[in-house]
Parts: C-alpha cells; sequence; structure tokens
C-alpha cells in the first residue's frame, strides 16, 4: 500500500478533472499524498538538497554532542552493558533541526544557502497557495476564503516557516524515534523528504485499518498533508494525519517541512456544515498553548479543551 503520487501539472489540462478527485481522494482518505511537476525547478530542488546536506555538515558535530537523545541513548546503553533493563526513550526525537522565518536570523553558512532557501520558500509558498485554492474548490468555499480564514480578513499575514530537519544514523533506532507520532497543529505542510531514505510513515484517514504506511521517496516529489486547522475549517472532512518518522542506522535522512498556518490572531472555525456536531471556534494562538503541551497525545482533548474555553 502506497500513498498516492499526483501529478499536479494535469490540473489545467485535459485531465483537469480527473486530477481533481485523486487530490480530494489524497485530502478525505488518505491525509497525505505526494506531487511531482509542480512547477518548482528540478535544478533548484538539486540545489535545495546540496545547500542541506553542506549545512548538516556544519552541525554534525553539534548533534553528536549535545543532542539530548544522543546523551540519553548513551546513558541506555550503558546501562545494558550493565545488565539493567531497557526501556525505549519516549520524550525524545533522534532529530536535528533548525527553522527558518522570513523575520528571523538565518545561517550565513553555506553561502548560497540562504539565497536558495529564500527561493526555495518562495517557490513554495506559491504551491500552498494554488492548493489553499483547490481545496475551497473540493469544499465548495468561495475563492480566497482559507486565506482570509487564516489572515482574519486580511488583518494579519499568514504565518510560513520552513523546518530543516536531518534523521542521522542511530546505532539503536528500537530504543528511540527519529519523530514522535503526531498531527500537524496548523494548516497545509509542504514537505521535500529525502529521495533516498525512507523512515516517513503515516495512518490513512480510512481504510488502512490503523496501520502505519511507508511514505515512499520519490524523487523531487513534494509531500503534502494538512494539520489540524484544516480539519476544523473543513468542518471533519479533510483530517489531519497520524504521522512518524522512524530512526534508522543506515544514511542520514533529508527532511524539509514547510508550514503554512494561520496568524496567532486570526479566528479558526467550521466553513461548511456537518451531519455531526461541528468543531469549536478559537483563535490559533490559543489552540497553540495547547498544542505544545500535549502535541504527541491524541488530537480530540485538544479540540474539546477549546470547546470548553
Amino acid at each position: 500500500m502506497a500513498i498516492p503520487v499526483i501529478d499536479f501539472s494535469k490540473l489545467d489540462g485535459d485531465e483537469s478533472e480527473a486530477t481533481l478527485a485523486e487530490l480530494a481522494a489524497g485530502f478525505e482518505e488518505w491525509g497525505f499524498f505526494q506531487l511531482v511537476n509542480t512547477g518548482i525547478p528540478d535544478d533548484l530542488l538539486e540545489r535545495v538538497k546540496k545547500v542541506c546536506s553542506d549545512i548538516y555538515k556544519l552541525r554534525e558535530d553539534g548533534f553528536k554532542e549535545s543532542n539530548p537523545a544522543v546523551k540519553a541513548l548513551a546513558r541506555l546503553v550503558d546501562q545494558e552493558g550493565e545488565g539493567l533493563a531497557m526501556k525505549k526513550i519516549e520524550d525524545m526525537d533522534w532529530e536535528d533541526v533548525f527553522t527558518l522565518q522570513d523575520d528571523l536570523p538565518w545561517p550565513s553558512n553555506p553561502p548560497s544557502f540562504k539565497e536558495t532557501m529564500m527561493e526555495y520558500r518562495r517557490e513554495l509558498k506559491k504551491l500552498a497557495e494554488k492548493l489553499l485554492g483547490v481545496m475551497e474548490e473540493l469544499l465548495g468555499l468561495e475563492e480566497g476564503h482559507i486565506r482570509k480564514a487564516f489572515t482574519n480578513d486580511g488583518d494579519f499575514e499568514p504565518f510560513y516557516g520552513t523546518k530543516v530537519s536531518h534523521y542521522p544514523p542511530c546505532p539503536r533506532p528500537e530504543l528511540v524515534d527519529g519523530l514522535r507520532a503526531h498531527t500537524d497543529a496548523g494548516g497545509l505542510i509542504l514537505l521535500f523528504q529525502d529521495d533516498r531514505f525512507g523512515g516517513l510513515q503515516m495512518i490513512p484517514n480510512r481504510g488502512g485499518d490503523g496501520r502505519w504506511i511507508d511514505v515512499q521517496p520519490v524523487e523531487n516529489a513534494i509531500v503534502v498533508n494538512t494539520g489540524d486547522q484544516i480539519e476544523v475549517l473543513s468542518n471533519g472532512r479533510f483530517k489531519s494525519a497520524w504521522h512518524r518518522i522512524l530512526a534508522t542506522r543506515d544514511g542520514n535522512r533529508r527532511s524539509i517541512a514547510s508550514f503554512y498556518n494561520p496568524a496567532r490572531m486570526a479566528n479558526i472555525a467550521p466553513a461548511i456544515p456537518a451531519a455531526a456536531a461541528d468543531y469549536p471556534s478559537f483563535k490559533f494562538g490559543d489552540y497553540m498553548e495547547v498544542y505544545v503541551k500535549q502535541k504527541f497525545q491524541a488530537k480530540e482533548p485538544r479540540f474539546a479543551a477549546l470547546a470548553n474555553k
């Protein structure tokens, strides 16, 4: 079982109706899918791979020397040598990570990193906004509705950040996760994942019997998933899907996730009716206060906490 791979270029051609149906299934039945032929130049994607690989080389010693998960795993292995019981690390991730935002300082090395990643973020933002339009069409919403919701009708800018992660080889992957299982808090997530090393898994919203499915590496594809705020806006039609990253013994997995989220002051509410009870309405910033404490727990109590405010 493999998640859908959709040729996004066909949305504007003779196969637009069939492509729209594939996207609908991706959003509704899966919660994850991959796009190829997105319009982002391959040479740009190749440059992104290079600068992110180069920057990790500058960060690698720091990961090995100071990452809490590395230290915790070393302590566990020492305990094993002393004959003590082993228990999986539950509160840390085997991940090197930093975040990019336009209004925050950027790494100055390698020299081409900032220029390349700014160009990439511009291209990806265009793709994200096209996908918002696709969702609006599928949900029967007026054009621009989701952006208006994310910006409080233009009062604020949507949040747009990029998380650059690497998951280095782990000597004991059975004892720690690359990234623990969770749903994403925000709106639309666009991931440029490693096309050599796997590890990303997700649970389909329908038909998967709750089993973890590999998100197979596809060269220069963009992986799309939706967060909790789209679940609320769609009144449960486009649910956020659970996903995780496994630690592995081999390879250094690259993962570049960009998040197109509401502004913290944006009011989020269901935009379409549903047969079941509606999701609550709330400010996104209030949701994030709950989410940071419960990210790796069930999402339903997060919604319930906002409903009771």
